[in-house]
């Protein structure tokens, strides 16, 4: 059960989350994103190396300099100052997209909402330990479930299909003893309140 477990937090790592929606969006509601769907292999790439790859570096960095114990950052205590760089990259990588790489519009103000979903983490950090995979999963749900309406039954199967998986992963942050309930329910709120009300100021 565990290595299953554990599989499930990997493949879906909180910061994967910018990843898998521009795939999601990308081939299940095109005008969504507002570009060419041959583009959009090269454009996942990008996003994956900005919002994936920078961060992991810097969370290799912090644990090669024994800044942190684990990769897995199960303290606390241990996980303000990588969020902190974390947030930074992605407010960074939010003003990128709206000020110079400007691709799309739509997703420039996604990422205001991933940025908003990251912050969000950083702060409750300071006083709690949040379950940040089940704030990632939900606030995913949150911004596609307004787009259900305008982009028809495929994305309402996605929606679907995410809500079964976030229960998966929920349980498997319970299983490893990564988080209490409290925790992985206080991080399924405030993920899937940040994504849903995001959508709905932005859009």
């Amino acid at each position: 059960m565990n290595k299953a477990a554990q599989f499930i937090s990997i493949v879906f790592h909180p910061l994967l989350l910018s990843t898998y929606l521009v795939l999601l969006l990308g081939y299940l509601f095109p005008p969504m994103l507002l570009l060419p769907v041959s583009k959009l292999p090269l454009f996942a790439v990008v996003v994956f190396g900005l919002t994936f790859l920078l961060p992991a570096l810097n969370l290799w960095i912090f644990k090669r300099f024994s800044i942190i114990s684990s990769l897995s950052l199960s303290d606390r205590k241990e996980r303000v100052i990588p969020f902190i760089f974390i947030a930074l990259i992605y407010i960074l990588v939010a003003g990128m997209f709206i000020y110079r790489i400007n691709l799309s519009i739509n997703f420039s103000r996604i990422s205001i909402i991933t940025a908003s979903l990251v912050i969000a983490t950083c702060l409750l950090t300071f006083i709690y330990k949040v379950s940040v995979h089940s704030l990632s999963i939900w606030g995913a749900i949150g911004i596609l479930l307004p787009l259900c309406k305008p982009a028809g039954q495929s994305l309402v199967y996605a929606v679907i299909l995410l809500i079964f998986l976030a229960g998966l992963v929920m349980s498997a942050r319970l299983q490893l003893n990564a988080h209490t309930p409290r925790e992985v329910l206080v991080g399924s709120l405030v993920g899937f309140m940040i994504g849903f009300d995001g959508m709905i100021i932005l859009f």
